[in-house]
């Protein structure tokens, strides 16, 4: 997606009230939607990856979920398919959803559309957005975003941490 691209702006109600562009969204700090997918496979392993250091929003940072801006005019469900695509190769699985949640700090504000997969396909990363990415179990996983030697991007980290500590407590998974 481009400065230019247009995206949807959003209320705290989820509604759509406007539209603004990228360069716009970002300079502004206008409140979005956004999607975050976590992939996890049969196993029960998660895919982490790192971001690339030329990421506009927390370059070089870990995250547990694959994910971007909605687009203008487009479904959140849609969104966080083509994400998952876009960044690792995901495809072919349905979105489990986790739920939606708000977000904001200095960097960013919006409306979190949580999902998750389980997928055994191949991984493949976008070198323009994903520097590295593995598959760890997730009480390690779990472990990596709470130390100290691994930075992960706060917004995922604050929507889906307690996800992740229920799934590792053996507690159900997807709810709904």
């Amino acid at each position: 997606m481009g400065a230019r691209e247009l995206v949807d702006l959003y209320d705290d109600h989820g509604r759509v009230v406007g539209q603004a562009t990228r360069a716009q969204v970002r300079g502004q700090n206008l409140q979005h939607a956004a999607t975050a997918v976590l992939v996890r496979n049969q196993r029960g392993e998660l895919f982490v990856h790192r971001r690339t250091d030329t990421k506009d929003v927390y370059p070089g940072l870990f995250d547990v979920a694959a994910g971007g801006v909605v687009e203008a005019g487009e479904d959140p469900a849609q969104a966080a398919a083509r994400e998952a695509f876009e960044e690792l190769g995901v495809h072919g699985v349905p979105l489990l959803p986790l739920g939606v949640a708000h977000y904001a700090d200095e960097h960013t504000r919006y409306l979190a559309f949580c999902f998750e997969v389980v997928y055994d396909g191949p991984i493949r990363l976008q070198p323009e957005e994903v520097a590295w990415g593995a598959w760890l179990p997730v009480a390690e996983a779990l472990a990596w975003l709470t130390d100290d030697e691994h930075p992960f991007v706060p917004d995922t980290t604050a929507l889906l941490l307690d996800h992740l500590r229920r799934a590792v407590a053996g507690q159900e998974v997807v709810e709904g």
